[in-house]
């Protein structure tokens, strides 16, 4: 299969180097419109690649002058009523369109490589909070932090949490590191393994919107993970019973077997 993007010359551009700038151009719009589809160029496409640099530039130099902020939602035991943990969310105070949610720059962000020092600077604030509240004396809150793909990929990032875990004095079960099925199932085999040693150095492990990706029993029970996070699509309706209450017992159920 192909994308193709289709720039005419003279309408579009006037040299070699301008037009196949436009044609580039309208093979991203391609392949955004799902894959094996022709665009043509138009202007709005230039509109569209300047603010895309644009918010680039500017999440380059956010990630590195305080422009980024943690949230943190509570994990609460059903039982008990009892805060037991909290998950980190990334935000953006933008210092011209103010706070950004995570759909705004994420997917920016895998796309120009930049999520992963973004992965970092979570990472680095995470600790930072986590010993913030053990000097205040709030003992005993993980903190969850959502990897990106790249992240498994990445040979250093055992080096990485290693290093925060001294700076911080932190041990390694105060993080919940979350993968979804789909990271996963990029590389299987090396995945597995990545998992496998970051679990054996006592991080605890997540599987986030699980029901969505390949949930696959197979691969379920080849990864050692501690935790199954129920996709939201499962819980919304669940208390009304009906087959989303079914789902989510079962996997409940499932996740207490494993």
């Amino acid at each position: 299969s192909a994308s193709l993007g289709v720039a005419l010359f003279p309408g579009d551009a006037q040299t070699l180097q301008d037009l196949s700038s436009c044609a580039e151009q309208a093979s991203y719009a391609a392949k955004a419109a799902g894959r094996s589809q022709h665009r043509f160029f138009d202007e709005q496409m230039n509109a569209q690649a300047a603010r895309r640099l644009l918010i680039e530039s500017d999440l380059r130099r956010a990630i590195g002058d305080g422009e980024l902020r943690l949230h943190f939602q509570p994990k609460v035991d059903a039982a008990t009523g009892k805060i037991v943990g909290a998950e980190a969310l990334v935000r953006w105070q933008h210092w011209e369109r103010g706070l950004l949610p995570p759909g705004e720059f994420i997917p920016l962000a895998e796309e120009t490589g930049l999520i992963l020092p973004l992965t970092d600077w979570v990472m680095e604030s995470a600790c930072h909070t986590i010993r913030h509240w053990l000097d205040a004396g709030l003992a005993g809150v993980r903190i969850s932090i959502n990897l990106a793909a790249p992240s498994l990929s990445d040979a250093t990032l055992l080096d990485k949490l290693g290093y925060l875990m001294q700076r911080y004095a932190l041990t390694p079960n105060s993080l919940i590191l979350e993968v979804t099925e789909t990271m996963v199932m990029g590389d299987v085999e090396h995945s597995v393994g990545m998992l496998e040693r970051l679990r054996s150095k006592g991080y605890r492990l997540s599987l986030d919107d699980f029901g969505t990706g390949y949930s696959s029993l197979s691969y379920l029970k080849r990864l050692t993970i501690d935790e199954l996070k129920i996709d939201r699509s499962f819980v919304i309706e669940c208390a009304n019973g009906g087959r989303d209450a079914a789902l989510a017992s079962a996997i409940i159920a499932l996740g207490h077997e494993l």
